[in-house]
């Protein structure tokens, strides 16, 4: 059975209207996280944007289901159309046991098919030294990349890894998520590991998972 991560990311206020697209699905697992854009004061004026609070919510959801969840977006929310958010897929490769399967998939029945390995957009993970986002995302700008989100967390790395890698993973971090097209991708995470990596101020290290579908991203014209 093909299942998929599903990551949305849009403004706060729209964070019920989401939870509401999973339970008419019958989805079992959301979780809300929050967050903030990265877009700059001159992006903002040029979308006609005035927050920058957003919300990430995800789920799990099987082939059938998550493209149900695309359309009630577009439908619902406008996330096709630019500025209204992102909705993005991650495949899944495997679950931890029958009943956690079970519980993801509303006990439906596994087919068995495998998902599309051909991804064309990636989803750039970067977990870096808390107030150092801007500086991150402005390495990413420089190639190629259009905007991102940004989480805070607290680290829980163990004080062996602080000293072999020079840098601190208990304390408090920021994630970067940057949506970019594949062949942006090692461009911009070496802009990243370049200008902000192991052993800047920033501190930034950066992974990217693949992304097998999105809506929402913006597209702008040379």
């Amino acid at each position: 059975m093909e299942l998929n991560y599903v990551i949305s990311i849009t403004d706060r206020a729209e964070t019920q209207e989401l939870a509401s697209l999973f339970q008419s699905l019958e989805l079992n697992m959301g979780l809300v996280m929050l967050g903030k854009g990265t877009a700059t004061s001159e992006q903002l004026s040029i979308y006609g944007l005035s927050n920058t609070e957003k919300a990430i919510v995800s789920t799990v959801a099987d082939s059938e289901s998550t493209k149900q969840l695309f359309r009630a977006a577009k439908r619902k929310l406008f996330m096709d159309i630019p500025g209204n958010g992102i909705m993005l897929t991650i495949p899944i490769k495997s679950v931890a046991g029958g009943r956690t399967l079970a519980y993801l998939t509303g006990n439906k029945t596994p087919s068995g098919s495998a998902p599309d390995m051909h991804f064309e957009h990636e989803l750039i993970i970067a977990v870096l030294n808390a107030g150092y986002s801007d500086a991150v995302m402005d390495a990413a700008r420089t190639a190629g990349a259009g905007g991102g989100t940004v989480l805070h967390a607290r680290g829980t790395g163990t004080k062996q890894a602080e000293k072999f890698f020079g840098v601190s993973l208990a304390e408090e971090k920021d994630i970067l998520y940057i949506v970019a097209r594949a062949d942006q991708k090692k461009a911009i995470m070496s802009a990243i590991n370049t200008t902000t990596g192991a052993g800047t101020r920033a501190g930034a290290i950066c992974f990217s998972l693949p992304v097998s579908d999105v809506i929402g991203l913006r597209k702008v014209e040379d």
